[in-house]
């Protein structure tokens, strides 16, 4: 793995710890009221289009640290839909 590969990962890693807190803090208190579901849902959109960018031009860290970023933010969302 080359520099710009790592930073690439460390990039993606930053990116999914700034949204960690915030998915736990809306399934442990069961409320999402201050989290804006069209802002959510554009996030999701565009992690799912540099996602696809990544595939794309087949760079692993756009992949997998958007795979985990994704993942997160449909979590978000479902707690979102279930906790309204």
């Amino acid at each position: 793995m080359d520099l710009i590969q790592s930073i690439g990962y460390l990039a993606g890693f930053i990116i999914a710890v700034a949204l960690t807190p915030q998915v736990i803090q809306a399934w442990k208190t069961k409320s999402t009221k201050d989290i804006s579901l069209p802002w959510t849902i554009i996030l999701l959109l565009g992690l799912l289009l540099y996602f696809i960018y990544g595939l794309g031009i087949k760079e692993m860290p756009i992949i997998v640290m958007n795979t985990i970023e994704t993942l997160l933010v449909i979590s978000l969302i479902i707690a979102k839909l279930i906790y309204k």
